[in-house]
């Protein structure tokens, strides 16, 4: 039996946490650092934490790197600049231009080192020609909101941008670029992290509108317009991109399974879920809340507790005005689901420690959270409604706030069972 319960179930997210942590893993991943010119370019929420331990193994490099707000590292010579995420701003879509300028500088014997994690496709932003960038951020904000799942978001962000789907690394041609990427993405399909800037991309402009029509994604005239004439993303065998290796390095699978080797030597029966779930997360988490319930009318005196192991990238389709991300919708839906069973409690946390737009990683459930609730005078099936989750899980102290991970490896999620 697990004592402490909810104790235990934050030791495994910190754990899956800790071994993504570029400074931790990064280094072996590098080749030993080129003569002659090297450029270090990046972005994404962990991308200045890379650029820190690219300078740990390397040494002082030339070169700019593009985080998120308050994600920030000190590094001796790449510079750190921070913008807006999950909407870009102006500072994002400057310091884009500088990178772009930065490439096209580049000749043959030269060497790119790019450094990409989620959160890179909000943070290098150049609108497709006659997008501006106000336009830029009503589409990405209305498909934040649709529900689509974040590879149909990236195939639209791709062909409205002039660096996603390979243009990136294109401009660096003809200069050799290796690609160190951390996966956040379900399948960690190198095209989709970071709408895939150094990887070539065989979608077309045509899927891009037809992802738009069918989650009712409203934008203005010109974002059509730009899907009929953009040049769009590079071919995955244009020979731009022939001088570019790609290399994930992290990835949900490994910090799942570091999470699980932690629960079997405290005793638990591990069952793996999956690293690669999408879907609804109030569904899933009542689909995962059913099989607890089966697994927990089985468990005899005795028995080991189950703990049930989850990654991917669940959706919300917003049908109120609360604030809310996937990961505390699981949690509150989860909840309800469960309505108190005794011996069940959960934990589900975005690995970056941001849950939606809050600064909030996740939540906890235990078999008390309706209890304390109402309590409260929270009524959880109202809070659902208007995907009010995070103000749920603030009422009653269940929140889970780490501030900036400093990597991205998808969302985690723990269901433990006890007899």
């Amino acid at each position: 039996m697990i004592e402490k319960p909810d104790i235990f179930l934050r030791r495994l997210f910190d754990r899956a946490v800790e071994v993504a942590d570029p400074m931790r893993s990064l280094a072996r991943f590098l080749p030993p650092k080129p003569k002659g010119r090297v450029i270090v370019i990046g972005a994404g929420k962990a991308s200045a934490r890379m650029a820190e331990a690219v300078e740990a193994a390397w040494g002082p490099c030339d070169g700019l790197v593009i985080t998120r707000y308050g994600y920030a590292r000190p590094c001796r010579e790449i510079e750190i600049v921070e913008a807006a995420h999950p909407v870009p701003d102006e500072a994002g879509l400057t310091a884009t231009g500088r990178m772009l300028d930065l490439l096209h500088s580049t000749k043959e014997d030269d060497f790119v080192l790019a450094l990409i994690s989620g959160g890179a496709s909000a943070l290098l932003v150049q609108p497709a020609d006659g997008i501006t960038l106000d336009e830029k951020r009503a589409v990405n904000a209305a498909l934040l909101a649709s529900g689509a799942p974040i590879d149909r978001m990236n195939t639209v962000r791709k062909h409205l941008s002039r660096v996603k789907g390979g243009q990136l690394a294109a401009a660096a041609y003809p200069a050799r670029m290796l690609a160190l990427m951390i996966s956040d993405v379900p399948g960690d399909d190198p095209a989709f992290i970071g709408s895939g800037p150094t990887v070539g991309d065989r979608s077309t402009r045509e899927e891009a509108a037809e992802v738009l029509r069918r989650w009712k994604v409203d934008v203005p005239d010109s974002v059509w317009h730009a899907l009929q004439s953009t040049t769009g993303v590079v071919a995955p065998d244009d020979p731009r991109l022939s001088r570019v290796e790609n290399l994930i390095f992290a990835a949900p699978r490994q910090s799942l399974e570091a999470a699980a080797d932690l629960a079997k030597e405290a005793g638990c029966a591990v069952q793996m879920l999956g690293d690669r779930l999408e879907g609804e997360a109030r569904d899933v988490a009542q689909a995962q809340a059913n099989q607890a319930l089966k697994i927990k009318a089985n468990l005899r005196p005795g028995d080991p507790p189950v703990l049930l192991l989850s990654g991917g990238e669940l959706t919300v389709t917003r049908r109120g005005g609360g604030v809310g991300g996937p990961n505390a919708e699981f949690c509150l839906a989860l909840a309800i689901a469960l309505e108190g069973a005794g011996g069940i409690h959960a934990i589900a946390c975005d690995t970056d420690g941001v849950d939606g737009a809050a600064e909030v990683a996740g939540a906890l459930v235990s078999p008390d959270t309706l209890k304390t609730a109402k309590e409260a005078g929270t009524d959880a099936s109202r809070m659902l409604a208007d995907n009010d989750a995070h103000s749920f899980f603030e009422a009653i102290d269940r929140q889970i706030v780490t501030g900036p991970t400093l990597t991205n490896v998808n969302d985690f999620r723990a269901i433990l069972v006890s007899p």
